[in-house]
């Protein structure tokens, strides 16, 4: 077993290859510190985004989204907000594939499952598709790369009442 550090390592050069393979200029902070790890260039806007591992436990890929650090009176564990991060990259090793996920949609949220296919009950309340998040399909079925700081900013906007047009 591979230690946490280890896992987000491999994690975070995986996810930056499969960015850079895409056309997505990839930046990197020259210090540690920040709350993002990379910075995807879309042409239109600079995302921060926080990179984690995420592990395939059958139709489910599961990934932490919040950071844990040891401080003066022990551990703290925290979760993300818009202000730090404009996105999760997520690697799954298991299927090697990244998923982008918004801050907008998973902020505050500590855990993240990613259905591979739809629940057996057929719930679709709550449940996160992992097709809808995969990074190398948003910028397919977008065409060009500078639209996906503009389609990850869209998902909040058509998130809640269905249809979208019944709220104000």
């Amino acid at each position: 077993m591979r230690r946490s550090v280890d896992r987000g390592g491999i994690a975070e050069l995986a996810i930056a290859a499969a960015a850079a393979r895409l056309g997505i200029v990839v930046l990197r902070p020259l210090v540690d510190g920040t709350r993002y790890d990379l910075v995807f260039d879309t042409g239109a806007r600079l995302l921060r985004v926080q990179c984690k591992s995420g592990t395939r436990h059958g139709d489910v890929v599961r990934a932490g989204l919040r950071t844990s650090r040891r401080t003066a009176s022990g551990e703290r564990r925290t979760a993300y907000t818009a202000e730090e991060v404009d996105a999760f990259a997520v690697y799954c090793h298991e299927l090697d594939r990244v998923f982008l996920l918004p801050i907008e949609r998973f902020t505050g949220c500590t855990y993240v499952h990613l259905r591979l296919a739809p629940a057996r009950n057929n719930q679709r309340a709550g449940v996160n598709l992992a097709d809808a998040y995969d990074l190398a399909k948003m910028v397919a079925d977008h065409g060009a790369i500078a639209q996906l700081g503009e389609r990850l900013h869209g998902m909040q906007e058509v998130a809640g009442s269905s249809p979208a047009s019944s709220t104000p």
